[in-house]
């Protein structure tokens, strides 16, 4: 089956500028590899912030069945010790998640879009996007990006 479904030319937000060497285009690859690791983090981070927050909701479920069986003591260690406490000083998670955002992810974001704006007029991926034109067949499924 060799239906030709796409075109040669890639479109032109996935066009090399004209005068950009490889080395560039590179870079700006390692770039925006290292804002997608920024983003797995933060979803780690998202992770971290739920599942905190379930074993908090837990923690309130397990007080409430160490009272009924009777164990009050435990329950108030329980209770006073775990239920609510901050993750780190003065912090629950959603802060710790406001706090990456502001200081470190917004940031990183931005100055990767900078980079981009100034060196290739913004466009993004050129580097999967040449490996994706070198790795296709004329197959369907296989277009140019």
């Amino acid at each position: 089956m060799a239906d030709d479904v796409g075109t040669e030319e890639p479109d032109e937000a996935h066009r090399r500028p004209p005068g950009v060497d490889d080395a560039t285009i590179e870079a700006l690859g390692m770039l925006t590899k290292a804002l997608e690791y920024t983003e797995r983090a933060r979803g780690h981070l998202y992770a971290v912030h739920h599942m905190t927050g379930g074993a908090d909701r837990m923690l309130a479920e397990a007080v409430r069945m160490l009272r009924q069986a009777g164990h009050e003591e435990q329950a108030g260690l329980v209770e006073g010790e775990l239920l609510g406490r901050d993750v780190i000083p003065g912090m629950w998670t959603y802060q710790l998640i406001e706090a990456y955002d502001c200081t470190y992810y917004r940031l990183f974001a931005a100055v990767e879009e900078q980079v981009r704006q100034d060196l290739v007029a913004g466009r993004r991926h050129l580097a999967e996007a040449e490996m994706q034109r070198a790795a296709r067949s004329r197959r369907r499924g296989h277009a140019a990006p």
